[in-house]
């Protein structure tokens, strides 16, 4: 039934229905991906804030310049 109007449709008619079909079809697209972005994936739990505290230990001289610089710091 839906074709067949269509077919009976002047030609820049059709075309203007082709544009519609496409410009839903992108939006559907994107909205699916938009989706998969907010969701997490199945069986997976979603990451929390300082999860990784305590799995890495930073060295005590972390701000001191490097002696590779020296050079160029005088």
């Amino acid at each position: 039934m839906l074709y067949s109007k269509i077919e009976g449709l002047p030609e820049h008619l059709q075309k203007q229905v082709l544009d519609f079909i496409e410009f839903l079809l992108s939006r559907e697209i994107k909205e699916q991906r938009a989706k998969e972005q907010v969701q997490p994936t199945a069986g997976k739990k979603p990451l929390k804030a300082g999860f990784l505290k305590g799995s890495f230990v930073m060295a005590a001289d972390f701000d001191e310049p490097l002696e590779d610089f020296n050079e160029y710091m005088q």
